[in-house]
């Protein structure tokens, strides 16, 4: 350890001390971000904090440092991140959570001119039809489904119930 026997190594210790403290700051970015590569990163410090009690030099204490957080990161991560989705909702939310979704025609529109939709989650949309999705004014009420979303334009095609 820094400073056994006679003689304290004022360096050593101040070398452990900002050891220490890199690795309280980075765990308290983490606790904010909790993305876990502020977690990864302060691991890595530890591993710079344990070569240096161990009398490394600060230059090797440093390289055992980024040598272990890139390996923390490059293998770690991703797996906890794996473990951790493996129980997420698997439903899409926002803009991507509409595509494919059911709606009705709430505004009668024709293939070359917008109209409003009524999705099943309640929200009315303004609408246009795919290209070649329809080559005729559906009647309102007309069961649709989103094909995508075009800045604030659902973009959707007549059901395939419907159609038939």
């Amino acid at each position: 350890m820094p400073g056994e026997g006679d003689r304290v190594n004022v360096s050593e210790w101040t070398q452990v001390i900002v050891w220490i403290a890199l690795v309280l700051v980075l765990g308290v970015v983490e606790v904010f971000t909790l993305d876990f590569i502020f977690l990864m990163l302060a691991a890595g410090a530890a591993g710079g904090l344990i070569a240096a009690l161990l009398g490394a030099p600060w230059w090797l204490s440093a390289i055992i440092a980024a040598v272990l957080a890139l390996l923390l990161l490059a293998v770690v991560r991703p797996r906890v991140l794996h473990a951790l989705s493996r129980g997420a909702d698997p439903h899409r939310t926002g803009v991507e959570g509409l595509v494919g979704m059911a709606g009705t025609v709430a505004l009668a529109f024709t293939p070359s001119a917008p109209g409003q939709v009524r999705l099943a989650n309640g929200e009315t949309w303004s609408a246009r039809f795919a290209p070649g999705a329809v080559d005729r004014t559906p009647p309102l009420g007309t069961r649709v489904v989103v094909e995508s979303i075009e800045g604030s334009t659902a973009v959707v095609r007549i059901e395939q119930k419907a159609a038939q």
